[in-house]
């Protein structure tokens, strides 16, 4: 069983992300990334890329993650403090939603293990 199916599938990805950009717009550390993005466009992104990576196809997702945040990390100055309020609002998401610690961990993970693809080091 992948962790798409423990969590719920896609009605509870879905809820998760939209629960995490509420999380992530109201945070004045991160609004400025977000200043001129499509967030309709960006909430499909998000959702479609979680589904992926949480059915554990991670081929291909250190090479995304590089590529769609160059732009932030070279020219908006994207930096660890950055990436780990993310990631600290991805957590709260997961546990407002009861998903259980074990999975809790298993997704957390699977985000720092993307940390440094995010800021193409």
């Amino acid at each position: 069983m992948t962790i798409f199916d423990e969590i719920g599938g896609e009605a509870a990805v879905n809820a998760a992300v939209d629960i995490f950009y509420q999380k992530v717009l109201a945070d004045p550390l991160l609004i400025p990334f977000f200043a001129s993005t499509d967030m309709e466009g960006q909430s499909r992104k998000q959702k479609a890329f979680f589904t992926i990576i949480f059915k554990g196809d991670t081929a291909g997702a250190d090479a995304y993650m590089r590529r769609s945040h160059k732009g932030l990390v070279d020219d908006h100055g994207l930096s660890d403090a950055h990436f780990d309020a993310v990631a600290s609002h991805l957590n709260n998401t997961l546990v407002d939603l009861d998903v259980p610690a074990p999975l809790v961990t298993k997704v957390m993970s699977a985000a720092a293990g993307l940390k440094d693809s995010v800021l193409n080091r």
